[in-house]
């Protein structure tokens, strides 16, 4: 493998972690404190993707220069994680809490099905695609090879939201009273902690790094319905390889199986998935917490 071809392979890899990072880092955080798996994840990231670009179309229509559509990216994100996520956690998830976990997928996948057909009677069946914001930022060139700046803009962008994540969760009063919560419910309870505040604030994290992550990739693809579904699949698969609920195992995980991906596209085509679930199946058959997860003990 010459040395052209890894360079590839990085560049590749680590643009695709920014985007799967902060998809993934939205779940584990949910499931974290929450303790849901929700699957309706991949609808907030398709919503974030479709009202950002609506909202850059709509500011290059109006005759808004091109620079501004990095502001209708995030205004759109920051519109859908801080909208959906209360509404979504508040009168759908809180009456499930403690439920079966079955009753938590079930409702999810629901959810996850209502946004999909919400996206299509909104903004219909055909693709949207906003390229300005890719290629304003102009390339580069290592090794004779062009590259965009907007991935590593995307990479800047995952570093920076990770590092206020975690300073949130451990520089924080309010990210000590929700260690307090996901370590002991009922105790926090007891002491007057307000729980329910808790677990709106972070599902709507959670909502919020999903929507950016949607937002984010946009400019690179074409947005169309369903297209948010691999990627929601991809990063279950990082949060069981980084550990569920570990922030820094869905860096970690984001980069395994990001660069895991980027080898087999360029290597081994047919091993796309293959390679990322096997990878998983290697980690879980060791360490079946993940890599950064803690053991639980349940309570008889």
């Amino acid at each position: 493998m010459d040395t052209r071809l890894l360079t590839i392979i990085f560049f590749d890899g680590m643009s695709y972690a920014a985007t799967l990072f902060l998809l993934s880092v939205g779940l584990t955080v949910v499931f974290g404190v929450l303790r849901i798996l929700n699957i309706s994840h991949g609808g907030i990231y398709a919503l974030g993707a479709y009202m950002g670009t609506w909202l850059a179309l709509w500011g290059l229509d109006v005759g808004l220069p091109p620079a501004m559509t990095y502001l209708m990216l995030v205004a759109g994100a920051l519109f859908i994680g801080f909208t959906t996520g209360p509404f979504i956690e508040r009168v759908l998830l809180r009456r499930i809490y403690g439920s079966d976990m079955h009753i938590q997928l079930l409702l999810t996948f629901s959810i996850l099905l209502i946004l999909d057909d919400g996206m299509k009677l909104i903004w219909g069946m055909e693709p949207m695609f906003v390229s300005e914001p890719y290629a304003l930022l102009g390339t580069f060139s290592v090794g004779g090879i062009i590259y965009p700046y907007y991935d590593f803009a995307l990479v800047a962008v995952s570093i920076m939201f990770g590092a206020a994540l975690v300073w949130m969760v451990r520089g924080t009063s309010f990210g000590k009273l929700m260690v307090s919560v996901i370590n002991d419910h009922e105790v926090s309870l007891a002491m007057g902690i307000n729980v329910n505040l808790i677990y709106t604030v972070a599902f709507t994290v959670g909502a919020v790094a999903a929507a950016l992550g949607g937002a984010a990739i946009a400019p690179k693809i074409a947005v169309v319905p369903q297209f948010a579904l691999e990627v929601v699949v991809l990063a279950f698969a990082v949060i069981a390889i980084g550990g569920m609920g570990s922030i820094e195992g869905a860096a970690v995980g984001a980069i395994i199986v990001s660069m895991a991906r980027a080898l087999a596209i360029h290597l081994a085509p047919e091993l796309d998935l293959v390679s990322i679930y096997l990878i998983m199946i290697i980690v879980l058959a060791i360490r079946p917490q993940g890599l950064f997860g803690e053991v639980e003990l349940r309570r008889i």
